[in-house]
């Protein structure tokens, strides 16, 4: 089965919304690849004015956070349906900065999950290791615990739909990249996680990012991997650059 790369960028705290539109603006036309879905994952305030610019193009916005309640007393929370509402396709849940910094833990990025689905979204799930769990040799045991409470009570029809983003902490925004063999390796692991709690056509429908530090020149042979299905792109993902690892195949 062939699985479409997606390769979403993932803005983090950066661009005001009149920056947003302007960057939209720059990456419009660089970003144009059939073969690739393309998602902008932006700031809550970016979200509409986001919308409104790539109206017409082949890029789908995403969001970087949500809650797992439908609505309520829950200060500074965005809740699924304003999402929806907003024109957002994509979330990205339990991304490694979310655990480290908001407290995040695997059961609040199930919760997440199960409610993305509810609502039509597709979720980014994110995973990985730390530089310590890697040294320790626990990076796999590690990983396939995160995936398998964050697919707790997840049909397999859902699970299908889902993206699930591999990104080595210690990679993330230090420059250093994970080798290909490194990356492809626990990418392997995911998929084999997935086919176990589900089964193997469940497993060969889920596309897996590689994030972390990915540029322009390792995004080719990264994405040539058997298990790697794009990436999840940060710093890159604000530069004209985004567009050559978009167009990695061309």
């Amino acid at each position: 089965m062939s699985r479409k790369k997606i390769i979403a960028g993932n803005w983090k705290m950066n661009m005001t919304p009149t920056e947003a539109v302007q960057l939209v603006e720059t990456l419009k036309p660089l970003v144009v690849n059939e073969d690739v879905d393309v998602v902008f994952c932006v700031p809550a305030i970016d979200i509409i004015p986001v919308v409104e610019a790539c109206k017409g193009t082949n890029i789908q916005v995403g969001a970087e956070n949500m809650y797992f309640e439908d609505k309520g007393a829950y200060t500074g929370e965005i809740a699924p349906a304003m999402l929806v509402d907003a024109g957002v396709k994509y979330v990205i849940i339990g991304h490694s900065e979310r655990r480290e910094y908001f407290a995040e833990t695997d059961e609040t990025v199930n919760k997440k999950v199960q409610k993305a689905f509810e609502y039509g979204l597709t979720p980014i799930i994110c995973c990985g290791e730390s530089l310590t769990q890697r040294e320790q040799g626990i990076t796999i045991d590690w990983i396939r615990q995160q995936i398998k409470i964050a697919f707790l009570n997840v049909s397999a029809e859902n699970a299908a739909k889902a993206v699930i983003a591999y990104e080595p902490i210690w990679a993330i925004g230090t420059g250093k990249v994970a080798t290909t063999e490194q990356a492809q390796e626990v990418c392997c692991a995911i998929r084999a996680c997935i086919a176990e709690i589900y089964d193997d056509a469940t497993a060969a429908a889920i596309r897996i990012q590689y994030g972390g530090s990915v540029s322009a020149s390792s995004a080719p042979e990264l994405f040539a991997q058997a298990d790697i299905d794009g990436g999840l792109v940060g710093g890159a993902s604000l530069k004209p650059d985004f567009g050559k690892i978009v167009n990695y195949n061309k």
